[in-house]
């Protein structure tokens, strides 16, 4: 496997261990390859509803967690959402330093 794709793989396992222990249940059980059926519905629902944001309720923050979530089953979404992820870090530290 790819290095970034596995930095990828880190990072949502980094993040899911800080969410609330109901809502790492409930994203370990989406996540488990079994759950296909749901998982690759629910991120195209999530990315149309990321560029539908205009509408209350729907959001921006929509389009990442659907291709975060896509990822899981189209492993080469990983690479260009790890490179993604790190640019943003490193715009974060240079507007945000220290």
């Amino acid at each position: 496997m790819n290095p970034t794709a596995e930095a990828w793989d880190a990072r949502v396992d980094h993040w899911t261990g800080r969410l609330p222990e109901r809502g790492r249940r409930w994203l370990a059980w989406l996540r488990d390859p079994s759950r296909r059926w749901i998982r690759i519905p629910a991120a195209i629902l999530l990315i149309v509803g990321g560029f539908l944001s205009i509408l209350p309720v729907l959001g921006l923050w929509m389009l990442p967690l659907g291709l975060a979530l896509l990822s899981e089953d189209w492993p080469a979404l990983k690479i260009p959402l790890e490179q993604t992820a790190r640019f943003i870090e490193r715009l974060w530290r240079k507007a945000f330093p220290g």
